[in-house]
């Protein structure tokens, strides 16, 4: 999919008018319009949830046609997958899979108007140079874009065409201003809760109050009674035997509905229902995913944390499915002078974004419009038609602006919700949750547990390396990745626990937990050997390179090595100056990305503080520095607050935290005052960003603990342990 140019067979005009860009202009590939004074017009393909790719992804369009960046605006461009590409984002893959097709357009788009210019003045066209969005030859003639770009437009798009070569950036790799900047701290609205239509009606949704229960019956006589309120009903997302996609993932399937005309009004009216509940029981849903089509049985349990913790114990003593085995390790741990065992657990975590969950529908018999905040358009879009019996090109979806999505908006049953409430009360609805909804409707992050032991020989040499991993319902291990291949005895295992609570992709999945209990435990591990903890990771790592262990290593030993020998001395590590601070370090490959964090911890107030952070990343090619700087801040204060604070909590099937007065997130005051961070200067195509930093700030977090109270902290979210103490 990334060597695939997705604009060779665009006709860019439909995109501009439905993206309200009709003036005069003439189109170049699926995402370039040139208007006759030279101004610049970029589609940007990806919906945009914070990472920035509104303007990363049309700078990279923007350097292969060669213009002045001031003269660019930039506009989302609407669903065609088939035209824009996958447009998807998430998994940290927007600019990673955009980087090849975005470079070509633009250079196909350039290469067009020198041919337009080569034809004008009768001259070879190798002989047309450009810069800054002008047209030149060495006679002297020359001319702007814009008045060439009529006649390039009618040119065909070429098939060859040259690349630039990184050393001649100028504006990639540049610091550049987030284009929509202006528009967010003046209130534009931009947001799916923005969105108005007319005649728009307002939509909630009544959810179970537990998971593994369902409507009964219901009264809504009250309700009805009140101002506003058009209609109550119920109403199934999924009809029995319902073929779901891969991300289909929905907690509730009988849905209670109540209509009305504005949200306070709804809100209020939702209060008067009475609703009786009953379980669901065991239920079976068909899946189709990767790995093909599946039968997934769903039990009907009313499950409790206590209880779940406690199951987890004991799935953990039982046989695991092997994910790796390297020489071994069962005579090396029965050989050992010493063996260290070390258990990990971490909560479901809610995604919270900022803005709750929403979506505009207005779906007739013939055609259906829907907008809103969504990371996967192009997942949802054949379930759209399937629930809808409507064709996909009958489908058209707008994406807005996200607060957030962190993996929570790749799911998109809210969307499918709010287009049958539209097809049932035939008129446009927007669908609202509120923050409790969002909270306690589940497709949460897993709850994991992992336990990792390590063998000693009697010269305290690592001769073994152990992981055993499991969670409900997934576990969260990696087993190809360091340090595997660094070790000659080593084992992966995992298991998993069924249950109804939903969970979704969450900040770098798998790896948030992975990279939390691996980094804790390698600096327990260090510590027992004796080693300074960044020097033991550089020994197992140039041993991974010089003489690799096994086989299907995820990971470039130099590319790892290269961000820990980065942190290190950008922090200063074992040297004089931060006598103050109890420091901690991390490092992870995910996400084809390599991120390395030192973390200062003081004690402020009598509870533990990160003062301070450095961190150093290696993505390849950084397209907007600036960007890329703000998301790896952002990903450590997120996994600072989750370190500390995150945690959601059940009991009897019922979420036990609903809104942030229970649920605790990172306060203002308790972030850094300072995150210094550093790119490894290579080129590399780009990798990911949005995910590889957030998943070792856990363990650095973690080990600047160790440091700081003179204890190990197993068990997240660490404020509980630290409570216990007082």
């Amino acid at each position: 999919m990334l060597s695939f140019s997705w604009f060779s067979s665009a006709k860019a005009a439909d995109h501009w008018q439905e993206s309200g860009l009709s003036e005069n202009g003439s189109e170049l590939t699926a995402y370039i319009k040139i208007t006759p004074d030279n101004q610049v017009k970029i589609l940007c393909p990806n919906p945009e949830f914070g990472q920035n790719v509104m303007t990363s992804l049309p700078m990279i369009v923007a350097e292969e046609l060669d213009v002045n960046w001031k003269n660019v605006t930039v506009e989302m461009g609407p669903h065609d997958n088939v035209k824009l590409g996958p447009q998807f984002t998430g998994g940290s893959n927007s600019v990673r899979m955009y980087w090849k097709p975005l470079r070509e357009a633009g250079a196909a788009a350039r290469q067009m108007l020198c041919q337009a210019a080569a034809d004008t003045w009768n001259l070879p066209v190798d002989e047309i140079t450009t810069k800054a969005g002008v047209l030149s030859h060495s006679s002297g003639q020359s001319a702007t874009y814009g008045q060439m770009a009529s006649k390039a437009a009618a040119l065909a798009v070429p098939k060859a065409f040259k690349l630039k070569a990184p050393k001649d950036f100028t504006i990639i790799k540049k610091p550049t201003k987030n284009v929509e900047g202006k528009k967010i701290v003046m209130g534009s609205p931009l947001f799916g809760l923005d969105y108005r239509a007319d005649g728009m009606l307002i939509a909630m949704i009544q959810h179970p109050p537990a998971f593994g229960m369902k409507v009964k019956s219901f009264d809504a006589s009250e309700s009805l009674k009140m101002p506003g309120i058009t209609n109550v009903f119920t109403l199934k997302l999924y009809e029995d035997g319902f073929a779901q996609g891969g991300f289909d993932t929905r907690s509730f399937n009988d849905l209670l509905v109540i209509v009305g005309k504005t949200t306070w009004e709804v809100m209020n009216a939702r209060k008067k229902l009475v609703v009786e509940w009953e379980p669901t029981g065991d239920r079976k849903d068909n899946v189709a995913g990767r790995n093909g089509a599946r039968e997934v049985m769903v039990p009907g349990e009313l499950e409790t944390t206590a209880t779940q913790l406690e199951k987890m114990k004991a799935y953990a003593q039982k046989p695991a499915q092997q994910l790796r085995k390297d020489g071994d390790p069962e005579t090396a741990f029965k050989n050992a002078a010493q063996v260290i065992e070390r258990t990990y657990t971490a909560p479901f975590l809610a995604h919270n974004c900022m803005e709750p969950m929403n979506f505009f529908a207005h779906v007739t018999d013939e055609k259906a419009l829907v907008a809103g905040p969504l990371q996967a358009p192009g997942w949802s879009e054949p379930t759209l038609a399937k629930l809808l019996h409507l064709p996909a090109d009958k489908i058209e979806i707008q994406m807005t602006r996200m607060g957030g999505g962190f993996g929570r908006r790749a799911y998109g049953q809210y969307l499918y919700e709010a287009a049958l409430i539209s097809q049932k009360v035939k008129a446009p609805v927007k669908l609202i949750y509120t923050r409790e909804d969002d909270m306690t409707y589940g497709i949460y992050r897993p709850m994991y547990t992992a336990t990792y032991r390590a063998a000693l020989d009697v010269n305290k040499n690592l001769i073994a390396f152990h992981v055993k991993g499991g969670g409900i319902p997934e576990h969260a291990i990696h087993p190809n990745r360091f340090p595997a291949g660094a070790i000659d005895n080593y084992l992966a295992e995992g298991w998993e626990i069924p249950s109804n609570i939903t969970i979704g992709a969450f900040r770098a999945p798998r790896s948030n937990f992975n990279a939390a209990a691996e980094q804790s435990f390698l600096d327990e591990v260090a510590e027992a050997m004796e080693k300074d903890p960044i020097a033991f990771r550089l020994e197992l790592l140039k041993r991974a390179k010089e003489a690799p262990v096994g086989k299907n290593n995820e990971y470039d030993p130099d590319r790892y090595a290269g961000v820990l020998t980065l942190v290190r001395d950008k922090s200063g590590w074992n040297k004089p100056g931060a006598e103050k601070y109890h420091r901690g370090v991390a490092a992870y490959f995910c996400h084809n990305s390599y991120a390395a964090h030192v973390v200062d911890m003081t004690t402020k107030n009598g509870e533990p503080y990160v003062e301070r952070v450095f961190s150093a990343m290696d993505c390849g090619i950084v397209v907007n520095p600036e960007a890329a700087r703000n998301m790896v801040q952002g990903a450590v204060v997120d996994g600072i607050g989750n370190a500390f604070f995150g945690a959601l909590t059940h009991k009897e099937g019922a979420a036990e935290q609903s809104n942030f007065d229970t649920y605790r997130l990172i306060r203002h005051n308790e972030a850094p005052q300072k995150i210094e961070v550093h790119f490894v200067e290579n080129e590399f195509d780009p990798t990911g960003l949005g995910e590889p930093p957030f998943p070792p700030v856990f363990g650095a977090v973690a080990n600047a603990l160790y440091k700081t109270k003179g204890k190990r902290f197993y068990n997240q979210p660490f404020h509980r342990e630290l409570d216990k103490q007082i």
